[in-house]
């Protein structure tokens, strides 16, 4: 059973910067893309970053510059570094594991900034 756990979420202010932390667990991590998708209320899920197998990365226009995304094979752990957080990244911020072609998500971890 695949298992996300989220955290690191919070509030900051404008400029600030917050790290959020996804443990996996019930999967071959080193195998398997990972990612992070954010929701702010009365929008879809979007993504932000996503991390494969081999540490290629890809980002959404809006964070580019600003996010990074990482992963620790050894502790089964996807991280996302936000700096220069502003306003609009007011969201909630789900990890997102793709595993054997299956999506699996966790429950999301809030991120407030205000300005």
């Amino acid at each position: 059973q695949v298992q996300l756990v989220e955290s690191g979420g919070g509030l900051v202010q404008a400029g600030g910067s917050l790290r959020l932390s996804c443990a996996a667990s019930g999967s071959i991590f080193s195998l398997n893309t990972m990612g992070w998708f954010r929701q702010a209320p009365g929008n879809k899920r979007d993504l932000v970053a996503i991390i494969t197998s081999g540490g290629s990365t890809t980002y959404a226009t809006s964070v580019k510059g600003r996010f990074t995304i990482s992963r620790d094979n050894a502790k089964n752990t996807v991280y996302l570094q936000m700096n220069n957080l502003r306003p609009e990244d007011t969201a909630v911020y789900y990890c997102y594991e793709n595993s054997k072609g299956y999506a699996y998500w966790g429950q999301g971890t809030q991120v407030n900034v205000s300005s």
